[in-house]
């Protein structure tokens, strides 16, 4: 690795190791480097590793996903990957690492929005680029969706932003997993608290591609307030903040809610209006969002109908 690349510094700990910035020094490319310590077993490469790359590398197709440029195993010849003769004490001995080669980009959406609110100028987000960013990241999330990917940890700090280009990509698919029908049972301890769905809050164990639109209302909202729209401390606060917002789920707004695992009686909160929270929204604006943030999964808008939505009527859809 060291005569390809040229470590720049640490920028993270992503959810497989650590990612540093690098340059590539045949090309002088900046890239990112995910180093990923890998447990070698009986047949070489962990298959859940091998899954994840090969997924990866079909979708960094989009633009709207991060690219992965290649993949480096580091620590012994390639041979003794699968190589059913190597001594698999041998194998062990030297720890192989697997580096995902990613392009870089030097900023997210989190610090993006923050350049926005703090220092010495805070203003908002022009409504143009938060349409646009918006339509980019349905574009990406609809594009893992038909190749059958959730990502389950949608949030701004896992979308990258090339600030030149206004082009925003989808980050950190390491908890994708593909979903088959009927959908697997999941662990439920996966989301960021604040982007995260409230079946997913109340305990079910069955995701669908609507948990990933809910965090992308909450992002959408976010990009239009410059803050968190429910910024809970705890699971149980977190559904608190929504509760208030969206009013207290009942079994007619949301049928087999209250046999969920996690339900308990909850303070009976109505509605309020939503446009409240997002002044900045006009009105097909605050109705998109309001389809994004459906308490019913079965009713919340997919990724792909949300693009053909009429809050995207006044942006030019052929620069994507």
């Amino acid at each position: 690795m060291e005569d390809k690349y040229e470590k720049l510094e640490k920028v993270g700990e992503g959810t497989y190791g650590k990612v540093y910035k690098a340059k590539d020094k045949a090309t002088g490319q900046l890239v990112a480097l995910k180093k990923t310590r890998l447990e070698m077993d009986e047949e070489g490469v962990p298959p859940t590793a091998l899954r994840e790359i090969s997924l990866l590398q079909m979708l960094s197709h989009s633009l709207y996903i991060v690219r992965l440029l290649s993949v480096e195993h580091v620590g012994h010849s390639n041979s003794a990957l699968v190589d059913p003769n190597c001594d698999i004490k041998d194998q062990k001995k030297k720890k192989p690492s697997l580096y995902l080669v990613f392009e870089y980009l030097d900023t997210d959406l989190k610090k993006y929005i923050d350049s926005h609110r703090k220092g010495a100028n805070p203003r908002p987000l022009p409504n143009s680029l938060v349409q646009s960013f918006l339509f980019q990241l349905c574009k990406g999330v609809a594009h893992c969706h038909s190749h059958g990917v959730l990502h389950r940890d949608l949030k701004p700090q896992n979308l990258l932003v090339d600030k030149e280009k206004g082009i925003l990509k989808i980050a950190d698919l390491g908890l994708g997993r593909a979903f088959t029908v009927p959908l697997k049972s999941y662990t439920h301890e996966i989301v960021t608290l604040w982007y995260r769905a409230p079946e997913v809050l109340l305990g079910t164990t069955h995701y669908s591609t609507a948990v990933d639109m809910w965090s992308v209302g909450c992002i959408f909202a976010e990009m239009a307030r410059r803050q968190a729209l429910f910024p809970g401390d705890s699971e149980f606060q977190q559904l608190l903040h929504i509760f208030r917002l969206l009013g207290t789920p009942s079994e007619n707004l949301w049928p087999g809610v209250s046999s969920m695992r996690d339900w308990h009686v909850y303070p009976r909160w109505e509605p309020q209006n939503l446009a409240r929270a997002v002044p900045s929204l006009d009105a097909d604006g605050v109705d998109l969002l309001s389809k994004m943030l459906k308490y019913d999964p079965g009713d919340r808008i997919s990724a792909k109908a949300a693009m053909d939505h009429s809050y995207f009527d006044s942006l030019d859809k052929s620069q994507f």
